[in-house]
């Protein structure tokens, strides 16, 4: 019961978290992020979630970007892979955009716009992680 009570003080919800839908491959979604958006994501070691503990995990692709000004990580992670997805109960959603660090509302609005105005994307809009069942898989 203690050990509980502990990982649950222990997550750190404090991210702003963007579902994105998109039927492109992980390393085109963010060629075109990077190309229309000004970002430079890099592919970093997948993102690995242990479902069982005698299992091996399941991996999902993973990207990286660091602004130095603000010091702001952004994480692109892929929700599904051919065994499962990372948030089950968003299962129409293809990448997490991960936005750790404060970014200001206006920043906020206008990269879902640009997210929005990419022909290959068909939505992107901002999720509550805290009102996910499975918010811990998405802890980088």
């Amino acid at each position: 019961m203690l050990n509980k009570t502990y990982l649950k003080l222990s997550l750190d919800l404090d991210f702003v978290l963007i579902a994105i839908t998109s039927s492109l491959k992980d390393y085109m979604l963010c060629h075109k992020i990077n190309k229309n958006l000004a970002f430079d994501f890099e592919k970093i070691d997948d993102h690995e979630i242990y479902y069982n503990i005698d299992e091996d995990p399941l991996a999902f692709s993973r990207y990286h970007f660091f602004v130095e000004e603000g010091e702001m990580d952004y994480y692109l992670v892929g929700n599904r892979n051919s065994e499962g997805f990372l948030v089950p109960e968003m299962n129409k959603v293809d990448f997490f955009m991960i936005i750790q660090q404060f970014i200001a509302k206006d920043e906020l609005d206008f990269m879902l716009s640009g997210l929005n105005k990419l022909p290959d994307i068909q939505v992107a809009a901002q999720i509550n992680p805290a009102k996910l069942k499975s918010k811990e898989n998405l802890i980088m």
